[in-house]
């Protein structure tokens, strides 16, 4: 909360800084990475003494055995190190911050409990996905009333800003709460399927962060969002310090889950990830712009729903050597870190398309 110190600027005028979103975003992501690097050594210590390792599936890569073991729930490392960060460094009377935070808590804990499950029962089912889809549900549903309630601007509450255009808009009424929920509970499953190759789900969240933080800065600023014609969302700025913390976070995560990693994230990561990103893009009402920026997801889970679909359709048979997407690249004789650095090359091309549609309008 070192925001309160504005109110001493007239007595200590170099504490004005706390007053910018700039000043905070950078201290919020020097913050979580400072503290995940000074945190991970201790949890990765107490993750082994509990025996807290990964229960590695059988039918996955033969090469991701070895992998059995491994301190797992790092996720707790991402989620512990961001809301300090952002306590410290938010405004504390943005409530999309607190939105924000009030969703990576709950979906943090469904994820932990899933990974305690799977531990406890010595499997990788863990958490069934029908609970799993519920919470995630709930969560989108609830997020998605809040919208409703008290929408980012209510000029534009229910319309979707079609990108790479000048002033086009749809309003889909009703249905984009549906829309809304849907988002959140399918990027939180995009992640957790994404997360199978060391640094490749946090890597990956970092291009999301980076673009959404952007986008949310600037949203937040009238003038610029009249400039670059988006949709202006008053106090949408303060999310560029969640995401700057966000992006610290991970940064510190990817020190310990670089390969060959150290530990894993877990559900207790992935979900909350996945979630946060999805609530940020509704909150900045950049929606169209999330499986742009996270095209590696979309591919992810759209290589898992052909899998399937290919499997039941065609009576066994499969398109790909093993989905997610990453395996099939794996098995192909890829080494596993090329894979994930290819796939972070990719995430940055996404970007940086996502940030194009600030100036193609």
């Amino acid at each position: 909360m070192l925001y309160y110190l504005t109110l001493f600027r007239d007595r200590f005028r170099p504490l004005n800084l706390f007053q910018y979103i700039t000043f905070r975003a950078g201290g919020a992501a020097l913050t979580a990475l400072v503290l995940s690097l000074l945190l991970g050594p201790a949890i990765i210590e107490g993750l082994k003494r509990r025996k807290v390792g990964q229960i590695q599936r059988t039918d996955g890569p033969a090469t991701h055995l070895a992998k059995q073991g491994t301190p797992t729930m790092g996720g707790s490392l991402i989620f512990l190190s961001l809301v300090l960060s952002t306590l410290l460094w938010m405004r504390p009377d943005d409530r999309f911050t607190w939105l924000l935070l009030a969703v990576v808590v709950v979906l943090a804990c469904a994820g932990a409990w899933d990974d305690w499950l799977k531990l406890s029962q010595k499997s990788s089912a863990g958490f069934s996905s029908r609970g799993k889809l519920i919470v995630q549900a709930a969560v989108g549903l609830a997020v998605a009333l809040y919208l409703a309630v008290h929408p980012p601007n209510g000029a534009w509450a229910t319309s979707l800003n079609i990108p790479y255009g000048k002033d086009r808009f749809i309003d889909v009424g009703a249905l984009y709460y549906v829309l809304a929920a849907v988002m959140i509970v399918g990027c939180s499953n995009a992640v957790n399927l994404t997360d199978g190759m060391d640094g490749l789900a946090a890597g990956s969240i970092i291009f999301c962060a980076i673009t959404y933080g952007v986008f949310a800065y600037m949203a937040g600023n009238a003038k610029f969002a009249a400039y670059l014609r988006i949709i202006h969302v008053e106090g949408a700025g303060e999310i560029a310090v969640f995401l700057a913390g966000l992006v610290g976070s991970c940064l510190g995560f990817l020190w310990f889950n670089a390969y060959p990693a150290e530990m894993f994230m877990g559900d207790t990561g992935s979900l909350f990830l996945g979630g946060a990103i999805a609530a940020v893009a509704l909150c900045v009402k950049q929606e169209l712009i999330l499986p742009i920026v996270g095209g590696v997801f979309v591919a992810e889970t759209v290589s898992v729903i052909l899998q399937m679909g290919s499997f039941k359709l065609r009576k066994g048979k499969r398109i790909f050597k093993m989905a997610p997407l990453h395996h099939h690249f794996e098995l192909g004789g890829i080494a596993e870190p090329k894979v994930t650095v290819r796939f972070w090359i990719a995430g940055i091309v996404l970007m940086l398309s996502a940030l194009a549609s600030l100036k193609i309008r």
